[in-house]
């Protein structure tokens, strides 16, 4: 009799370890199944983010084209001032709902000064303060992605 009992001690301690193993790694699966979907979502707001800050600069860089032309006396581009702000304010929109409080308002910084330098013309106050606030935006932008502030640059 102590043969039956022995054996199904064995049996019952042998199905406790195979439960008490498989818990561990469905546990573990969680874990990791846990971390990898955080580490996407991650990815994917840094993407979000990225494009939106890209997008922003692009028309940024456009206003600035428009300026430096009408600063050399070149013919002004195809699209009209109206439109290039247009399209700036929209981008600046655009890094508000991506981006964080303190990007977004660099941005704005960025903006506000690019439309006073369209709408006034080139006066020499307004580029300081434009070139102050694009760099401003840049370092906004460089914390924004992770991006070190020229640290380990050539």
């Amino acid at each position: 009799m102590e043969d039956v009992s022995g054996g199904t001690v064995l049996a019952l301690a042998g199905v406790l370890l195979g439960t008490l193993g498989t818990l561990i790694g469905q546990h573990l699966a969680t874990r990791v199944e846990s971390r990898r979907h955080q580490w996407e979502r991650t990815a994917t707001e840094r993407g979000e983010r990225k494009e939106a800050i890209m997008h922003f600069l692009g028309s940024a860089q456009r206003i600035e084209l428009v300026l430096d032309s009408r600063n050399l006396g070149l013919p002004a581009a195809d699209t009209s001032d109206e439109e290039a702000l247009h399209a700036l304010w929209l981008a600046k929109k655009a890094v508000e709902l991506v981006c964080s409080p303190g990007t977004a308002r660099a941005a704005q910084d960025y903006a506000e000064a690019l439309h006073v330098r369209m709408r006034d013309g080139t006066a020499g106050a307004s580029l300081s303060a434009k070139r102050e606030r694009r760099h401003t935006f840049m370092e906004a932008a460089r914390g924004e992605l992770g991006s070190s502030g020229g640290t380990g640059r050539p």
